[in-house]
């Protein structure tokens, strides 16, 4: 493992990018996390103990990432020096990998905002390699491309999928009608679902109607393998919208679990559906540990839409 000691390590190199810091306690994680690093670029790895990153990071002006698992970690520490890393990132614009176990889910998600990070729950070896790969340039490195085929096609497909939500939504927050069907080149007729002036107002939408739909899809699960029909999307857009109508928040672990996918995937697809201005993230101000995700006014108006559109089809929401 290409690993250099923090207290003994002189900066030789001309690129930052050949150096990562890994933060972490955990002698299996950090392990770990040397495997992947060694698998999946050249690029040298310090190690640094959570008591001393706060210094480490403030004196090192030349980086290319910041590796951090929060195994056996105190909540407290946590929230302090992942905070710092954080402000480091963003100051430093370097990508960020963070890796914790399920019950950190919201203490990491609270803390570390900056736009460049990876969110990694329970991850195997596969998930810190492709991780590392995609963090950025790999410096000198020839050993392979980042990303790998799998993950690019991967990625790709995740970024269509948002897309195709988020101009959904927004076609029928406008009234335009249904959806065109986005595997065809053909513009389907639009259906005259759109509301049209003098027409009396929608009923009001109850929760009751949203949380019906998802224990639908949560039922065939019991029939199906969960992951031929995952769609965390559209599960996180109806949980979310539920809350809304009942006023309640949604903490990031339990729109993870109300994706019925893998931490790591669920917190990936809420990172693009931020960026895709769907969803929005709210502080905790009682607590620091926890952080909520809402959804902006652009996909409510969207899923107002949707729910007008299919009572008047005479349908039921899926």
């Amino acid at each position: 493992m290409p690993q250099v000691d923090d207290q003994s390590y002189a900066d030789p190199f001309d690129s930052r990018d050949r150096l990562m810091l890994l933060v972490a306690d955990d002698g299996a994680a950090i392990a770990a996390i040397g495997r992947a690093a060694a698998a999946s670029s050249t690029r040298e790895l310090v190690h640094i103990a959570f008591r001393d990153a706060a210094e480490s990071l403030s004196r090192r002006s030349r980086f290319g990432a910041i590796l951090v698992d929060t195994t056996g970690v105190a909540d407290d520490i946590a929230l302090e020096t992942l905070a710092r890393i954080d402000a480091v990132a963003r100051e430093r614009v370097v990508p960020v990998i963070a890796s914790f176990c399920a019950d950190q889910i919201d203490v990491v998600a609270s803390q570390l905002t900056w736009s460049d990070t990876q969110l990694l729950c329970d991850p195997s070896d596969a998930d810190r390699y492709g991780a590392i790969a995609l963090a950025g340039p790999i410096g000198r490195s020839t050993l392979r491309e980042a990303p790998r085929d799998d993950e690019r096609r991967r990625l790709h497909q995740l970024n269509e999928e948002v897309g195709r939500i988020a101009e959904t939504l927004a076609r029928l927050a406008r009234g335009d009608g249904m959806a065109t069907q986005a595997a065809t080149t053909v513009r389907d007729r639009v259906n005259g679902f759109a509301v049209q002036p003098g027409i009396l107002a929608e009923p009001a939408i109850e929760s009751s109607e949203i949380r019906a739909a998802i224990r639908t899809r949560r039922l065939r699960d019991q029939f199906f393998d969960r992951e031929l029909f995952a769609d965390p999307a559209w599960d996180m857009l109806l949980d979310l919208f539920a809350a809304r109508l009942d006023r309640s928040l949604v903490s990031v672990s339990s729109l993870c679990i109300a994706a019925a996918v893998p931490p790591t995937t669920a917190l990936r697809w809420i990172g693009t559906m931020r960026e895709a201005d769907l969803f929005e993230r709210q502080d905790d101000p009682f607590d620091r540990r926890r952080a909520f995700i809402g959804l902006t006014a652009k996909a409510v108006a969207g899923m107002q839409g949707y729910v007008a559109a299919v009572r008047r089809a005479g349908l039921a929401i899926a």
